[in-house]
């Protein structure tokens, strides 16, 4: 950034800075709202210059000439069980860090259920609280993203309609199967044909990663029904008594639909003495200091995407479907000896 643009005094506004920048206002303004309409290098320009100055819209006041609160709301869960919640974080982190990029702000809010977070965004989005809004936890029969639909609130979900084929609303998802299918295959090219999965039981995203694991297997040997344990909760202790079930029907290595399970299943079996290979999901920090093998989602690039899609490229207008794969993370795992 110039150094001219560094000594503007006082709180920056879009005419100081498109002075500065020898631009005209509407080109600032167009950098934060339409950026289509603005050529890459001058978009990088302007948007050096912002951060540089520390130029954010005031909140609760809409920017001149846009009438936007420059705003997108992004709903807050409760923490989870200290493994798989770091993916979240990271999402939340990132999303945050590529809407200020563009001169946005996420809006946090706290919801009961499904019907409250839905209120609660129609009321913000009334009041011009908020532009827009990213749904997270999409889930089977989610009310939500018709709903929002329904009240011409602009939103992209981070995960799929699940069972809602005639859904045109934008998202962007991770694909779960092609996660747990890299797993599994890598299991079988070390040799192993007795490969076990331990998952949570939920529609939607939990059956797309069992459904890797279950194209992966197909043709290793015997029916592998037996070697699968749907399980009703995400829980380490759970993993553990799953895996030790698994074992003993003859699972020479294990799959697993979460980090959290994958972390029961590897304490148990070393306990056991025993060194069955195991590969989880989301290769969460737990995961990479217990050197356990995981599958690493793309969270920065779902984060970046969405906010492409909500500003850039029109969630309602042009809605957008995006599947992004995840990657294999191989940690201490050794070729299968009969």
């Amino acid at each position: 950034m110039g150094d001219g643009a560094a000594r503007l005094e006082g709180r920056p506004t879009l005419g100081s800075l498109a002075r500065e920048l020898g631009v005209s206002r509407q080109t600032v303004s167009n950098v934060l709202n339409n950026p289509e309409l603005v050529t890459e290098s001058t978009r990088r320009r302007v948007l050096a210059a912002l951060e540089g100055t520390g130029y954010r819209p005031a909140p609760g006041r809409r920017v001149p000439h846009t009438q936007r609160p420059m705003a997108i709301a992004l709903r807050l869960y409760p923490a989870g069980d200290g493994v798989n919640g770091t993916l979240m974080d990271r999402f939340t982190h990132r999303i945050t860090e590529y809407a200020q990029q563009r001169g946005y702000r996420i809006s946090l809010l706290s919801a009961r259920d499904a019907a409250d977070e839905v209120r609660l965004l129609s009321e913000l989005h009334h009041d011009w609280a908020i532009d827009a809004a990213v749904l997270t936890d999409t889930y089977a029969g989610d009310p939500r993203p018709g709903l929002l639909v329904q009240r011409s609130i602009p939103f992209v979900a981070f995960g799929r309609p699940w069972g809602d084929e005639a859904a045109t609303h934008s998202w962007v998802d991770v694909d779960g199967r092609a996660g747990t299918l890299a797993a599994t295959s890598h299991l079988r090219a070390l040799g192993h044909t007795r490969i076990g999965y331990v998952g949570p039981e939920a529609p939607g995203v939990c059956d797309d990663r069992r459904s890797g694991w279950r194209d992966g297997v197909a043709g290793a040997g015997p029916d592998p029904e037996d070697l699968q344990e749907v399980v009703a909760f995400d829980t380490a202790r759970v993993g553990a008594e799953a895996a030790r079930r698994l074992q003993a029907r003859g699972a020479t290595a294990l799959v697993c639909g979460s980090d959290t399970l994958a972390f029961g299943a590897v304490t148990a079996l070393r306990r056991a003495g025993t060194t069955l290979p195991v590969i989880g999901f989301d290769d969460t920090p737990v995961a990479r200091a217990l050197g356990i093998s995981s599958v690493a989602q793309p969270v920065e690039a779902a984060a970046q995407r969405l906010i492409d899609i909500l500003l850039s490229e029109g969630p309602a207008t042009r809605p957008r479907q995006v599947l992004l794969e995840p990657h294999l993370v191989l940690r201490n795992l050794e070729p299968f000896v009969s």
